[in-house]
């Protein structure tokens, strides 16, 4: 339980962080599509190495975690598709988009400003969504990994904890786009960093009776979410521009090495008479 206030408090920090931060220091166009490629390809390496393993563990057949992982990835995607939200980026004005246009205007997609059409509520529904979903991943994978080489579960918290400071930002955007003014961003800022700790402890203290079934189930479907984000969501906003390929595909590279250092050093488990066993 400790484990999980700590993974709590740290999410909701830097959760936090990331709507503060662009009030006061403002990453680079570079900075920031370095760091979405590292989370990109940590997202995709804990899909695969460590929550699909995991409910395939825990006694579902392969392909019913098959099932979920396609649910997931397809519920993930429509949200994003209805609330057309993937923008991580920051610009502090319309020149400012105009000379990221101009950096490399053959392969401008938009990436400068968010998109206008779309307001700030329908990405934070979505957001909020996706985030309560890294919850459930956080809080059922805690249940899972009792016993580690390192910290339990921190493989998924550490894949949370550098993708929720990016929803933070895009929010934050939006809403100064929007002419919110700065008490209802931080009000709205604080809201959204709270709703994944409240969702993984939600979810880990509601493990006992029926919960239990579907934890193999959740950790498929938030397996498609991390998917989909990584794919549909994160991945189209990295553009790999002819002066900074090499830099993007390694930092995209170091995100999935992470994930499969981490695995080496879990556990497996199997469960058996309805406990969780370490194997």
């Amino acid at each position: 339980m400790m484990t999980l206030i700590t993974y709590s408090l740290a999410l909701f920090l830097a959760s936090w962080m990331g709507g503060w931060l662009p009030r006061r220091y403002q990453l680079s166009h570079v900075q920031t599509q370095l760091v979405m490629s590292l989370v990109a390809g940590l997202m995709l390496g804990v899909a695969g190495l460590h929550l699909i393993p995991h409910s395939v563990e825990l006694g579902q057949p392969i392909d019913q975690t098959m099932y979920f992982v396609l649910g997931g990835l397809v519920f993930m995607l429509l949200l994003l598709r209805l609330f057309h939200f993937h923008q991580h980026d920051i610009v502090d004005n319309d020149m400012a988009c105009l000379e990221a246009n101009a950096h490399d205007h053959a392969h401008a997609h938009d990436h400068a400003h968010p998109p206008r059409d779309v307001g700030w509520l329908g990405l934070l529904l979505g957001l909020s969504i996706h985030t309560i979903l890294d919850g459930v991943a956080l809080g059922a994978i805690l249940r899972v990994e009792v016993t580690s080489l390192v910290l339990p579960g921190f493989a998924v918290f550490v894949a949370i904890l550098l993708h929720k400071p990016l929803d933070s930002l895009s929010i934050e955007t939006m809403m100064r786009l929007d002419g919110w003014s700065e008490k209802h961003r931080a009000i709205t800022n604080a809201i959204f960093a709270a709703l994944c700790p409240i969702a993984a402890i939600a979810f880990y203290l509601g493990f006992n009776g029926p919960i239990a079934n579907v934890l193999p189930a959740a950790l498929a479907f938030s397996a498609g979410a991390f998917i989909c984000i990584a794919l549909a969501d994160i991945l189209p906003e990295v553009q790999f521009h002819s002066h900074d390929r090499v830099k993007l595909t390694v930092s995209f590279a170091l995100g999935l090495a992470i994930a499969l250092a981490l695995g080496l050093l879990e556990p497996h488990y199997h469960q058996s008479s309805g406990r969780l066993v370490y194997a």
